[in-house]
């Protein structure tokens, strides 16, 4: 481990006040301080990895360079630091379990009786330092999820005591996040929420050095000082964090409070030289300062829950500021979109992406919009189920293909132009079995989508266990729908594109799990200048008439 120093974020009172983005904006500053920083997330939850989870249960699945299905916040942790992250920076409880057990079978505790304490948090100690073990990072910065007092985070928090204790002095320092709550009746802000949640740290063993407070009202210097005092903190360890414009106004609203210098001086580290935020604040001002503006409807089965798609959201921003445009995103569920009403639906937008998702609901819905934008010439971009439903729709109304369809909602279509992936089809367990990580891609010369990446040889990521049928692939290209990308090894199609189309582009793969904040990712900035062009191509028609 050398001298790798670990941070812990923990929460109270409530839960989504932003452990991620605090764990990342930390991150970010040490970062541009010249620090070596990497971030991990723990989950209390007991299944294995979110893969097999509902996103309306806990948002959008991540997923991992090297195939691991992780939880959300890791999109912000890439974001925000540029770099990638593994299977490694995401625990559940359902791992520690999975492991501890597993060993128990082989014997390897020798006899003993298997118990929380020592063996799961000793499992789960082994896990929070992996990640500095190897003299990589010099800074390893831990997010436990959930709040404190929960029964399942009680073994994390106590894990946390106990390498406190192992580690010595200056090692670790322990950030908690909690809420002072205004109420607006009293006219007051009020403490008593973040004193409790404190209490309940300290009496699980760790009483924690820095406090950063969510409030909708600035903290006065009279409620820092009753804070710091009851909660046996620092005064200048008391860190305000308001509600902000945008999360990536954080890093810098942090800086503000010098939450990076409280956490280098406890730490021991050096405080010099000053965060190099150039690039940072010059997206923020492209972000801020939009010369253009275009509204794209995202089309979705889970659009109820916006955390579902959260990368694609991400991705948008990012893109949007490298265009100097803002991007309004229409949210339209697919179950309410059909052949009658789908004019309704999309007349007035100036791009339509078709988002990824699993099961027959809402495939109708998604087809009778890829045929509106296909017919009406309005950039388009489907991503993973979306390029397989461009297919599907262009098999039916173009190829004359009747009844064509995906396996995954008809397995007996005459017309599998979306198949199962043959190394899919006797798997019977769903939990992390699709083909899932990055894959290399190979782009054709002079396609719409070689003149976003500027390059043949490209790597993204996927999650899929269907794919473009390749049986059917001279009849596609023969009608205009040209195979633009494919995997080099197995010949997989990766994307497609239509030829007389002024911007219809698919993609098998996610490509907003690898857009960033300094790298925004060039497919969506693409589309965006697509819909750009298309705003313009409706003024000039306007002009004209």
């Amino acid at each position: 481990m050398g001298n790798t120093k670990f941070i812990f974020v923990t929460g109270g009172v409530t839960s989504s006040l932003g452990k991620g983005i605090i764990s990342a904006s930390l991150a970010k500053l040490l970062q541009a301080r010249g620090f070596r920083v990497t971030i991990q997330k723990f989950d209390p939850y007991i299944n294995i990895d979110p893969g097999t989870l509902n996103p309306y249960e806990h948002g959008e699945c991540f997923v991992t360079d090297d195939g691991a299905e992780t939880d959300l916040d890791l999109g912000h942790y890439e974001r925000f630091l540029g770099t990638p992250t593994s299977q490694a920076n995401n625990v559940t409880t359902g791992r520690i379990y999975n492991h501890v057990i597993t060993e128990e079978r082989k014997g390897s505790y020798l006899g003993k009786t298997v118990q929380v304490i020592p063996h799961i948090t000793d499992e789960i100690k082994r896990r929070m330092i992996l990640l500095g073990e190897n003299g990589d990072f010099d800074v390893v910065i831990t997010e436990i999820g959930g709040c404190v007092g929960d029964i399942e985070s009680l073994p994390f928090v106590e894990a946390v005591r106990q390498l406190r204790w192992d580690l010595g002095a200056h090692q670790t320092l322990v950030i908690h996040l909690t809420l002072v709550p205004y109420l607006k009746a009293a006219g007051e802000l009020k403490t008593k929420p973040t004193q409790h949640s404190v209490k309940q740290l300290s009496e699980a063993g760790v009483q924690p050095d820095i406090l950063v407070c969510r409030s909708e009202r600035t903290l006065p210097q009279d409620i820092r000082r009753k804070i710091a005092n009851f909660c046996n903190v620092n005064l200048n360890s008391v860190i305000q964090s308001l509600d902000a414009d945008s999360i990536y106004d954080v890093p810098l609203l942090m800086q503000k409070e010098e939450l990076d210098k409280r956490v280098l001086a406890k730490l021991k580290l050096p405080a010099s030289p000053e965060p190099n935020l150039k690039v940072w604040k010059e997206f923020l001002g492209r972000l801020k300062n939009p010369t253009k503006e275009v509204t794209i409807g995202l089309v979705g089965k889970y659009v109820e829950l916006r955390d579902a798609y959260k990368s694609i959201i991400e991705a948008f921003i990012h893109a949007g500021a490298e265009n100097e445009c803002k991007v309004n995103l229409k949210w339209i569920q697919s179950d309410f979109v059909t052949i009658e009403n789908v004019e309704s639906h999309l007349k007035d937008l100036d791009g339509v992406l078709v988002a990824p998702g699993f099961g027959e609901r809402g495939i109708a819905g998604k087809i009778d919009a890829i045929r509106y934008v296909r017919e009406n010439n309005i950039p388009f971009f489907g991503i993973c189920l979306g390029m397989q439903v461009a297919v599907v729709e262009f098999a039916r109304n173009v190829l004359n293909l009747e009844n064509a369809n995906t396996v995954e909602v008809d397995p007996d279509t005459k017309h599998a132009v979306i198949d199962i992936m043959a190394e899919q089809k006797l798997i019977t367990d769903m939990g992390g079995t699709m083909r899932l990580g990055s894959y290399p891609c190979e782009l054709q010369k002079g396609t719409k989508i070689y003149s976003c990446y500027k390059k043949q040889k490209i790597d993204e990521r996927h999650r899929h266990r269907y794919e473009f049928n390749n049986k059917y692939r001279d009849q596609f290209e023969t009608h205009g729908m040209k195979v633009t990308g494919i995997n080099p090894e197995t010949r997989l199609v990766e994307t497609v594109e239509l030829e007389e189309h002024r911007w219809f582009v698919a993609a098998q793969f996610h490509p907003e799990l690898k857009s960033t904040v300094v790298n925004p990712h060039p497919l969506f900035s693409g589309f965006v200048k697509a819909a750009i062009e298309y705003v313009k191509s409706k003024s000039n028609v306007e002009v004209k008439a």
